[in-house]
Formats: structure tokens, C-alpha cells, sequence
């Protein structure tokens, strides 16, 4: 199993060392981007982790919202790419079906990068009706790290948001999560 966090722009203070991957929020919906991203993104390259880059994903504007994160991210070959895909500050949320056409946009978009679906457990078991996760499943599901309660394959899994959002990667080791992000 291997460790790593989510970062947003409030954590720009964020230790990478010893930590095999690093997953940032680039941007949300059409009109926000994280202001940190490239300096987070430096800090966890330097540190040897594999990067990713999210978008908080809105109802609506699909295309327009998948265009807005390949183009604001600062990620490079080799990053995974993901969708956050969760209530939104105003209580709506993306539908199933606009969730998997993100995911496909992107996939489009960006056909040389990984590209995983972020949900919490509640999301999966009752609001997803396709079970398309892209490349892979990140999910949200705090209890022992390693063992969310769902009945899929997962990639990645959140397990805490104490004091920062920690996560474990389904790899045996970081050799095999790079070559997985970055396939020949």
C-alpha cells in the first residue's frame, strides 16, 4: 500500500517527504483555480511523488468545465488527472450521467494521462448508476485505510481528513504507480 494526500490551496504549507503521491485541486467548476498549484506541484515532484491534479466537478457546462481544467491544471505527461465529484457549497451536484461525460472529455482531451473518478461512498453506492470510474476509483470512505466499504476495484482510497486528507494507492510500490500513470 502506498501513501499520499490531497492538498488543496489552503495547504500550502504541506510536508510531501515520504509520501509516494501527491493529488491537488486545480480548479471547479468554469471559474475557479487554485493559485498554488504549481508551487504544491514543485513541492511534491521534488519529494519524488507521483502527481495528480482534480477538478471540484459542478452540474452543468460539462465540456466547457472539462476544456477549463486540461487547460488552467499545471500538470505534465505522467500526472493523473481526476474528478471530484461531490456536493457542491450550494447543495447540487452533477448528475451520473454528466459525471461520465466529464470523465470521458477528459479522457478525450488528455488520451496519454490517467484519469480517475473521486467520490465518497455515499455518491457510489446511491447516486452512480454506471459504476464508470474512467481509469480508476478514488474513494472517500473513513475507516481502516485500505478497506473501504464498496464492492469495486479501487485505485485509491481517502481514508481520513484529520489533519489532512490522507490517502493509500492499490500498488505495490511507487515504481508500479508511475509506470500505471505513465504508460508507454
Amino acid at each position: 500500500m502506498l501513501h499520499g494526500v490531497d492538498v488543496s490551496s489552503y495547504n500550502t504549507g504541506y510536508s510531501a517527504k515520504g509520501l509516494d503521491f501527491v493529488l491537488i485541486k486545480a480548479t471547479e467548476g468554469r471559474s475557479y483555480v487554485n493559485p498554488h498549484q504549481s508551487a504544491q506541484a514543485a513541492r511534491a515532484r521534488e519529494a519524488g511523488a507521483v502527481v495528480g491534479f482534480y477538478h471540484f466537478l459542478w452540474p452543468g457546462n460539462i465540456a466547457a468545465q472539462a476544456r477549463y481544467f486540461v487547460e488552467q491544471c499545471a500538470s505534465v505527461q505522467g500526472d493523473l488527472l481526476a474528478a471530484d465529484w461531490e456536493t457542491t457549497g450550494s447543495g447540487t451536484y452533477a448528475s451520473n450521467a454528466q459525471k461520465d461525460q466529464f470523465l470521458l472529455e477528459i479522457k478525450k482531451l488528455r488520451p496519454t494521462h490517467r484519469v480517475l473518478l473521486y467520490c465518497n461512498r455515499d455518491f457510489w453506492l446511491n447516486r452512480d448508476t454506471t459504476s464508470y470510474a474512467a481509469d480508476g476509483l478514488w474513494i472517500a470512505d473513513y475507516v481502516t485505510a485500505g478497506h473501504p466499504r464498496i464492492k469495486a476495484k479501487w485505485r485509491l482510497h481517502q481514508y481520513t481528513d484529520s489533519p489532512l486528507d490522507k490517502n493509500v494507492a492499490a500498488f505495490d510500490s511507487k515504481a508500479e504507480l508511475k509506470k500505471w500513470a505513465h504508460p508507454a
